[in-house]
């Protein structure tokens, strides 16, 4: 029983929530557990089978019911172990991928939820300003120094954020469906409360440790180790293909006195070399298929690292310049222009460029914390 977050929650009772009630997380956990099962199955000695046998001419002359038992070949169970162990591998790490990603989807639909506020609060306190500035100029109008064209543009601006406001608010509700499938919560059940604080995602480590840490990590790489080991194991297993399994038996006529015993013994005969060989180079082939694969995914994860390296770094200097250079400078220049306005000497069209400057700024600023955070979860 899980207790639900609540608004107070912090962003780790999210990513708790969420690794403990997603399906796709426990699908891939009692995969796990149904593969770690697969290897007593694996090294066990099949099961003994019960015979009967009876002579019958006339009369019944014998009844003869018997034990008989298979013995695979030596070293047989214990590769196929190994095979059945190295899949166990494989899929803990599927589940283990699992995780990360379920994770990541809570920290992407948290991070936007959380930002698409931010962008609402930006664009009421604009609106808020743009209703000032409809004041002004028509404050300005009825004393003759600017024509009612600027208070119907200032009209405009304002009727055209507040549909942007209203866009963003309707956008609210797919994003909080990303959230409650993310936090494995189903159509009938509520919605989660939105977080009442941000967390943000700290970076402590430089670029060449955190890819590092990613190649010693990295699940989608360590399942992609488990399927080179589980190939190599199915070389040993099919290598013994060649040797001989044995069963022994014994059977126990009832139906004479004194009773009479009969032992069995019987051994296979791997002659099919063709058969043989063919079981070898499947699995070599299987071995050098698993290889190229691990090798294609270290590709993958080094490349995929340094964009999203390139992403940081730009998106880090992309937020320098907004917060300490593109913000002030254009919220200077708006109270430039407003004074500028009252007094005559520039246009309401500068007035409302400035003022549209400053807006997009704010929300780029926004936009880029929201990208920082995403690409630091990924």
């Amino acid at each position: 029983s899980l207790p639900p977050p609540t608004r107070e929650s912090s962003l780790d009772d999210y990513l708790r929530f969420a690794m403990l009630n997603q399906p796709s997380v426990e699908a891939a956990y009692f995969d796990w557990s149904a593969s770690l099962e697969r290897i007593t199955v694996a090294r066990s000695l099949p099961d003994p089978r019960l015979t009967f046998q009876s002579d019958i001419m006339d009369v019944v002359k014998s009844v003869m019911p018997g034990l008989m038992q298979q013995f695979p070949g030596p070293g047989k169970l214990r590769a196929a172990a190994e095979v059945a162990d190295a899949a166990s591998r494989q899929r803990y790490f599927v589940f283990e991928t699992a995780v990360l990603q379920t994770a990541f989807n809570v920290k992407q639909a948290y991070y936007r939820l959380w930002f698409l506020d931010e962008k609402i609060g930006i664009d009421r306190q604009t609106l808020d300003l743009l209703t000032e500035l409809e004041e002004i100029a028509r404050a300005q109008n009825e004393v003759g120094k600017v024509t009612l064209q600027d208070v119907y543009r200032a009209r405009i601006e304002r009727d055209r954020l507040t549909t942007e406001i209203a866009n963003l608010a309707d956008s609210r509700h797919s994003l909080m469906a990303q959230l409650k499938g993310a936090l494995g919560l189903t159509r009938d059940q509520p919605d989660p409360p939105p977080p009442s604080r941000f967390e943000s995602t700290p970076l402590n480590l430089s670029g060449d440790e955190l890819l590092a840490v990613a190649f010693a990590r990295n699940p989608r790489l360590k399942a992609a180790e488990a399927d080179v080991r589980r190939a190599e194991a199915a070389i040993t297993l099919a290598g013994k293909s060649k040797v001989p399994d044995f069963s022994l038996g014994l059977m126990a006529d009832a139906w004479s006195a004194p009773t009479m015993y009969r032992p069995l013994a019987g051994m296979t005969l791997p002659v099919w070399r063709d058969k043989i060989a063919a079981e070898i180079a499947a699995a070599q082939a299987g071995k050098s298929a698993a290889e190229a694969r691990l090798s294609a995914e270290q590709i993958k994860v080094a490349v995929d690292f340094a964009m999203r390296s390139y992403d940081y770094r730009e998106v880090t200097r992309n937020l320098a310049l907004l917060q300490d250079k593109l913000i002030p400078e254009a919220g200077q220049s708006l109270e430039i222009a407003r004074a500028g306005y009252l007094a005559g000497r520039i246009n309401f069209f500068n007035l409302i460029d400035a003022e549209r400057t400053l807006l997009n700024f704010r929300l780029q600023e926004v936009q880029e914390r929201t990208r920082r955070e995403i690409v630091l979860a990924d």
